[in-house]
């Protein structure tokens, strides 16, 4: 559910229109709906409060504005991070470090630093060597880190290549062949205190049988490591739900039959549960707005030219993914097009051949599901501008990222001296 919908045939954010969050912040822009991440955020707990008092840690890397991370905050969410800017992110904007899980492959020592005297539920970590290094900056600092492993179970998760994170070929986590030595290992070394076990084994999932696969793996391990003398109280399962992008596609499982699942598997644990979702709560509650530049004749299909381009939304071409393109005031006839951007790449292209609204220069179109890995990922390929954020409450809109333009960019450069005034003397 999302709160994106026409009234007098024009398309609203909750009650705002979006013609005029293009006039007041031009474009394009992203657009986020406080209502549709609250009403995720309730849905999911919803499913989960069986479980207990789990930890829902909002994956941070799916959207950082601290717009966004201070809605969720208000609704009780934890915060996973994965680098000491992601940490920083969530704390500035209210989260609670006791429910921030530190994840991610390549921690520095300065960001475990940083999480270890501003406070964090646990860190997962995903090597010996890893664990060694944490065990050195604790005893350095005089505190104790609270760990657990992140265990690879080799479990194909059916999605993206680039997205999948539990297959062994995969870079994340130790391999289940060296679970046992690695928590030995841990045991050993001063300064970190053993107390679970984390999973992860990808994003976009839309079937529950690889998960619940890497559940029971990870259940028979919480099971093993007992039996060795460790003490697991945490179980982080990770996130990965997926959301629907395509609606001609089957819907992925929902909430509830994901906490129905995880109930199944995890009941008898006897630990506190946590989970990562990113996508699964602000995948729908955002879209990119953009305008039509022209129209431009194709050999087999018009070209539909944007201001929005790769650089604004990257997952078209780095994952081939599918977003719904919808005219934000439908003329009423329906044209099969290409569209693309401005970006000089063959790359910069959002669709190919596909059906949609029929749209003419000047009109507003958006990229539906853009609330998740779209404007993290942005950037200003082409000396283009930043895109800005705007997050909507009901008739009330705020800027929550500022359009960095051109000028801003270049004066960020620096020339060396050695070059200055080189023009004037050429």
């Amino acid at each position: 559910m999302d709160h994106f919908s026409h009234r007098d045939g024009v398309l609203h954010c909750e009650d705002l229109p979006l013609p005029e969050i293009a006039e007041r912040v031009g474009t394009p822009v992203y657009v986020y709906s406080s209502a549709t991440m609250v009403r995720h955020a309730e849905v999911l707990k919803d499913a989960l409060a069986p479980l207990g008092n789990p930890l829902i840690a909002y994956a941070v890397k799916a959207n950082p504005n601290a717009a966004v991370l201070a809605t969720l905050a208000a609704q009780g969410l934890g915060a996973d991070v994965v680098s000491g800017g992601e940490y920083r992110r969530a704390v500035a904007a209210g989260v609670l470090p006791e429910k921030i899980v530190f994840s991610g492959v390549g921690k520095t020592a300065e960001e475990m630093a940083l999480a270890l005297e501003g406070g964090l539920f646990q860190f997962n970590l995903e090597s010996v060597e890893e664990a060694e290094m944490l065990s050195e900056v604790a005893s350095r600092l005089g505190r104790t880190a609270p760990i657990g492993f992140r265990v690879n179970p080799d479990v194909a998760a059916g999605t993206h290549a680039k997205i999948s994170t539990g297959s062994a070929e995969n870079k994340f986590g130790v391999p289940a062949g060296d679970v046992m030595a690695a928590y030995a290992r841990a045991a050993e070394l001063p300064g970190l205190r053993v107390q679970g076990v984390a999973v992860h084994i990808g994003s976009q999932l839309t079937s529950l049988a690889p998960l619940e696969s890497a559940f029971r793996k990870v259940g028979a391990l919480i099971g093993e490591l007992r039996a060795a003398g460790h003490v697991i109280e945490v179980a982080d399962l990770g996130g990965g739900l997926g959301i629907t992008y395509d609606p001609a596609l089957p819907p992925p499982p929902s909430p509830e039959d994901y906490g129905d699942m995880v109930c199944r598997v995890a009941k008898h644990w006897g630990v506190r549960l946590v989970f990562e979702p990113g996508r699964l709560i602000v995948g729908n509650a955002g879209v990119l707005l953009a305008r039509v530049i022209r129209v431009k004749p194709g050999v087999a299909h018009p070209f539909v030219v944007l201001d929005a381009a790769m650089n604004d939304l990257m997952r078209p071409t780095l994952y081939d993914a599918w977003h719904a393109i919808e005219a934000v005031a439908p003329h009423g006839g329906r044209s099969t097009l290409n569209v693309v951007g401005p970006v000089c790449e063959t790359g910069d292209t959002f669709a190919t051949g596909r059906e949609m609204d029929t749209v003419q220069a000047g009109d507003l179109v958006i990229f539906r599901t853009a609330g998740a890995y779209a404007a993290a990922m942005s950037s200003t390929y082409n000396s283009r501008p930043l895109t800005p954020e705007v997050l909507v409450r009901g008739s009330e809109m705020a800027v929550v990222r500022e359009r960095i333009d051109i000028d801003r960019l270049i004066a960020a450069d620096r020339i060396p001296s050695w070059l200055a005034g080189s023009e004037r003397s050429a």
